[in-house]
């Protein structure tokens, strides 16, 4: 069975045989849409940038995408625009792609394509944070200041009209049936992913793709069964009570954001480090928990939180800590079959601070991401929730430090004294990012970075400000 789609906006039919196709490949070597340019073909330079739109809770979202870690059937329903169906018509330049000429934002031009699809995008959702929206383009022989300038020329212009035809388009697209083929599943909604995961327990199942892509694009290895979720609207849901959060497990980097913002602002603005907008745009929250990565920098803030994971097998569904989750490196608890459903944060007064340490700001690997949550009653440490990643093989409790501080005065010697039960709970490693000693030094300042912080004795600091 094949997908449906909006190109430019035509509808097509794809006949999908290898559901791994990239969209950059098939836009490059079936449509002639060349373009579209491959750079790193690993969702880091933006070269490949794509608008994908689709029906949201709040209306039509427009989201700018990497074309190089997407594959085919996650598009099932959608509208996809490239650099080549951007214009407003065949004798007019859409109004970004004018700036761009008229501000000389472009030179060698490969990355040309990718820049204005990023502004395109941006420009139909009405964002005008430049800096953040071009984090995600690589471009090594203009410069961005012309770039910028030309982004802030356009804003504010009229939208082409195939911005309000093509969302007319997509209520008509939209099918909600799920989408069976000889190798890949595309379910619409979570009762239908929880047959096939018992039938497939082996099965992998695709969120954002933003990892599992590169194990296709670099690794070139084959996935075997696949699932993907960009169906499951049921898991794309946050809802809000008196208790807490519940995010779904297909919730994207950027809807968390927004989401966590008025709760926990520091851990929305670690979340706006994370890769660029174009990753935010696809990774979802329930796959960088799934996939057990040690420096994954979603789980040590959800820890410190006291979040809980729900897992579904069938009808059968369990709830447990976040950090009860990760067992050892590679490995978690998940049964066979078994998937992550949600995640819950419950409410609390904010406390939380987050400090991801990395070369560079944006895009960018943590050497260490430390989240601590420490809460005080009369001066006296009454709850404390500290973890980090990048220390260990999973991301995990400090419960050494925590204990150190339990029930202490908030000063400096009780924080100096949980700096030094640090060296208990971890056995840093020595990699490329980071010497082992670096990771324990750098933890144990992120401890005394809260405290001094907290009373006041140093500013907060944000590397970059937005």
């Amino acid at each position: 069975m094949g997908i449906e789609f909006l190109l430019n906006g035509e509808t097509v039919h794809v006949e999908v045989s290898d559901p791994t196709c990239t969209l950059l490949d098939w836009l490059r070597e079936t449509q002639g849409l060349t373009g579209t340019k491959e750079g790193c073909n690993e969702g880091d330079c933006g070269a490949c940038t794509v608008m994908v739109s689709d029906i949201g809770q709040d209306g039509i979202d427009h989201r700018a995408l990497n074309a190089c870690i997407l594959f085919l059937p996650q598009l099932h329903g959608k509208s996809v625009r490239t650099v080549e169906g951007v214009a407003a018509s065949p004798e007019k330049l859409h109004p970004v792609q004018q700036a761009m000429v008229d501000h000389h934002g472009s030179q060698c031009g490969f990355c040309t394509p990718g820049i204005v699809m990023s502004m395109a995008t941006a420009h139909a959702s009405g964002r005008t944070d430049h800096d953040d929206v071009l984090a995600g383009n690589l471009c090594r022989c203009t410069g961005y200041a012309p770039i910028i300038r030309a982004a802030q020329a356009a804003e504010g212009t009229t939208a082409p009209d195939w911005v309000s035809s093509d969302a007319n388009a997509l209520k008509t697209l939209k099918s909600g049936h799920a989408i069976s083929g000889s190798d890949f599943y595309l379910p619409s909604n979570s009762d239908e992913l929880a047959d096939w995961c018992l039938k497939n327990p082996d099965g992998r199942l695709v969120g954002g793709a933003t990892d599992l892509a590169l194990w296709v694009t670099k690794g070139l290895k084959s996935l075997g069964p696949v699932c993907f979720l960009s169906g499951c609207s049921d898991l794309k849901t946050i809802e809000k009570s008196t208790d807490g959060l519940r995010i779904g497990a297909a919730v994207t980097l950027t809807a968390l954001q927004s989401a966590v913002a008025g709760h926990h602002p520091d851990f929305a603005e670690m979340i706006r480090r994370y890769g660029s907008v174009q990753v935010r745009n696809a990774a979802t929250i329930g796959g960088n928990i799934a996939n057990g990565s040690p420096i994954g920098d979603g789980p040590p803030a959800l820890i410190a939180l006291g979040a809980r994971l729900t897992l579904r097998r069938g009808d059968k569904r369990r709830e447990i800590p976040l950090a009860d989750f990760f067992i050892d490196y590679g490995k978690q608890d998940r049964k066979p079959g078994e998937f992550v459903e949600s995640i819950f944060i419950p409410k609390q007064i904010d406390r939380l601070k987050c400090f991801k340490l990395t070369k560079r700001f944006d895009q960018d690997i943590s050497a260490v991401c430390g989240c601590l949550n420490i809460h005080l009653d009369h001066g006296k440490v009454t709850c404390c929730s500290i973890a980090f990643g990048g220390m260990a093989g999973t991301p995990k409790h400090a419960s050494h430090a925590e204990h150190a501080l339990l029930g202490q005065p908030w000063t400096r010697a009780s924080v100096e004294a949980a700096m030094t039960a640090l060296e208990q709970d971890f056995t840093p490693l020595t990699d490329m990012r980071a010497s082992d000693r670096y990771r324990m030094n750098a933890a144990k300042n992120m401890l005394l970075r809260y405290y001094l912080e907290d009373v006041g004795e140093a500013p907060r600091v944000l590397e970059v400000a937005p």
